[in-house]
């Protein structure tokens, strides 16, 4: 006698379910559970990608044939795709939205803005409001989470990282900078300039895209045998309010630093109006060198010497492989990392012990 719920040969399948029946569709999440494997993987197994071991893939398959699973088809994705920011209002986020929709537009493609931020009153996040509307694929430049990429995957929503801010599994999707290159240059140039009380105001702990840049000014460091004074590194938020408060509390210092380098222009700008609460002059007091190169540092007084992150190009190569992923393609690539360089202004010159 067949269990109930099942066909007539004890087989779960899409037209021999009750209904109320859990597992009247069959999908990944179900596949997972039954083979005690987790939803990306079964996913490596469906797409024929490597990283799943043959008797892990032999059981997956196995469960797969046994219960009739069907992969959607992707004929009823609509013509848009999800860009995910974390924070709206800023020059950098401005940057990347340049470049995302000019990339959405060649490929006419429409471009869905989500803000990663629930609000208090609403009562689904953006996750939901994405795979409700199918989008081709998501770039999100806030961090995903486990659930929100199974989620995701589940729903063979392809998607991309933006600029690595925690650990992802290894074959995720992802677009950075060189970030520790961009740190060491920047610290390279203030060595070379004569700087030694070089001080550093870096992102959170957790931002792996600040740790790389603290790691490269630790390394330049390192290789002119300077030591690292502890005092001189500050880890704060990456906003202009923390980058004023990092700089007046580090210029406060009985022996000051002669030169800053700030993790993002925001920080920077932040260091410039600390330096004019202190009476210094930039750069004939203090020089100082931001990361991102954003257009309006061109701008400030004086022009900031700063790491240039190819923001908006960045953008573009996150979009291109976001929607190779939806067409279903393999790219050769799927993490990439773009050149940093060193554009140099006019806020950094000789320490002023050597001046003239």
């Amino acid at each position: 006698m067949p269990v109930p719920g099942t066909g007539s040969d004890g087989r779960h399948g899409r037209s021999e379910t009750r209904p109320g029946d859990p597992y009247r569709s069959v999908t990944i999440a179900f596949i997972a559970e039954q083979a005690g494997v987790s939803i990306p993987t079964v996913s490596k197994v469906i797409n024929g990608r490597s990283g799943v071991g043959v008797e892990t893939r032999a059981r997956v398959e196995a469960l797969i044939n046994e219960h009739g699973y069907q992969r959607p088809e992707p004929t009823n994705r609509s013509d848009i795709m999800e860009l995910v920011m974390g924070e709206l209002e800023s020059l950098w986020g401005l940057e990347i939205i340049r470049g995302v929709e000019q990339t959405a537009r060649e490929h006419q493609v429409g471009v869905v803005l989500s803000d990663f931020d629930q609000r208090p009153n609403e009562t689904r996040g953006w996750v939901e409001g994405a795979l409700a509307r199918r989008p081709r694929c998501v770039v999100s430049v806030a961090q995903l989470s486990k659930a929100q990429r199974d989620q995701l995957i589940a729903r063979n929503i392809p998607f991309v990282v933006f600029d690595l801010a925690a650990d992802l599994p290894d074959d995720a999707p992802y677009v950075g900078a060189t970030n520790w290159m961009g740190g060491r240059s920047a610290t390279r140039h203030l060595l070379e300039l004569g700087h030694r009380r070089i001080a550093m105001i870096s992102g959170p702990e957790h931002v792996l895209c600040c740790r790389a840049r603290l790691d490269g000014y630790r390394s330049a460091m390192d290789a002119a045998g300077v030591p690292v004074d502890p005092e001189l590194v500050r880890r704060v938020d990456l906003n202009h309010e923390e980058g004023y408060a990092a700089g007046r509390a580090l210029l406060a210092l009985p022996d000051r630093p002669t030169a800053i380098f700030a993790a993002t222009d925001v920080q920077a700008i932040g260091v410039y109006r600390a330096a004019r609460d202190a009476g210094l002059r930039i750069p004939e007091d203090l020089s100082v060198v931001g990361f991102d190169d954003l257009p309006v540092v061109a701008w400030v007084d004086p022009p900031l010497t700063t790491v240039h992150q190819p923001l908006a190009e960045m953008a573009a190569a996150a979009t291109e492989l976001a929607l190779a992923l939806g067409r279903g393609e393999r790219p050769v690539q799927r993490r990439i990392e773009l050149a940093t360089t060193l554009t140099v202004r006019e806020s950094t010159g000789p320490p002023p012990t050597i001046t003239g």
